[in-house]
């Protein structure tokens, strides 16, 4: 399995389309990070916009942003699976290993390395952004205070659950462009509108996006009222059921679908 899983990573980092995509989403988080530096305690239209910069509510919301990056990583988990079909690699893989289960779960466990270090390229963004913003701004940086430890294990988690979604996606789907259309619709359409239109919030927080600010615990602790977000290990458990849920989905497509 260890030989399997370096393979796969193999294959993924000898092409530039990890670089393009890590690179991409730094820019967009650089950006959200941006504007939440800009616009920290501006009043907007009269009322309270973003908390200051020198609290710790600030912080946590500045250091959640990075969430928003997940797309990249799931698009990057569809292609792992779609670019084989496309590409028709996925015989000689097959041949070369035709016990499929094992090569399913190699590419599963690939996905969760790389959604992982994709996360930990966001945090590391973050602390050299965020860090320096609240001690500049006259606060104290305080990750207790800020929640931090919590709020970072929530994104680790959302990047290697969004890497398996890729993947589940990808083995359903196998068509590159259709599966990368459906992630993104899935991410800025169908997730956001239950998470923003409060009579579909009650259904949205057992989505992954819902799931995953649970577990960040960004509702209350930064002040953006969302009581209705499930408590954080309950975030933690969905989380879990939705990975082993992708999971299930890529193995049963992939071992029993014909490839030829």
């Amino acid at each position: 399995m260890t030989a399997l899983i370096r393979a796969e990573l193999q294959k993924l980092f000898t092409t530039r389309l990890w670089w393009v995509l890590l690179l991409v989403m730094l820019l967009l988080i650089a950006l959200f990070l941006g504007f939440a530096i800009a616009l920290a305690g501006v009043t907007q239209n009269g009322a309270a916009g973003l908390p200051a910069r020198d609290t710790p509510q600030w912080a946590q919301l500045a250091w959640g942003s990075g969430s928003s990056g997940t797309i990249l990583v799931t698009i990057l988990g569809v292609v792992m699976m779609t670019a084989e079909y496309r590409y028709q690699t996925i015989t000689g893989t097959f041949l070369t290993t035709p016990r499929r289960f094992p090569v399913v779960a190699a590419k599963l466990l690939a996905g969760v390395i790389a959604g992982l270090l994709f996360g930990v390229a966001v945090l590391l963004l973050e602390a050299v952004t965020v860090i320096p913003a609240v001690i500049l701004s006259g606060g104290t940086f305080s990750p207790s205070a800020s929640h931090l430890p919590q709020t970072t294990a929530g994104l680790l988690a959302a990047f290697a659950l969004y890497a398996l979604f890729g993947i589940g996606l990808g083995a359903l789907v196998r068509n590159q462009v259709a599966a990368i259309v459906g992630a993104v619709v899935w991410t800025y359409v169908i997730e956001q509108i239950f998470t923003a239109i409060p009579v579909l919030q009650p259904v949205g927080r057992w989505l992954p996006a819902g799931a995953a600010q649970a577990l960040m615990r960004m509702d209350l602790d930064a002040g953006l009222g969302r009581p209705d977000l499930l408590p954080a290990w309950g975030g933690a458990l969905v989380l879990a059921g939705y990975a082993l849920l992708f999971a299930a989905v890529a193995s049963a497509t992939t071992v029993r679908r014909d490839i030829t």
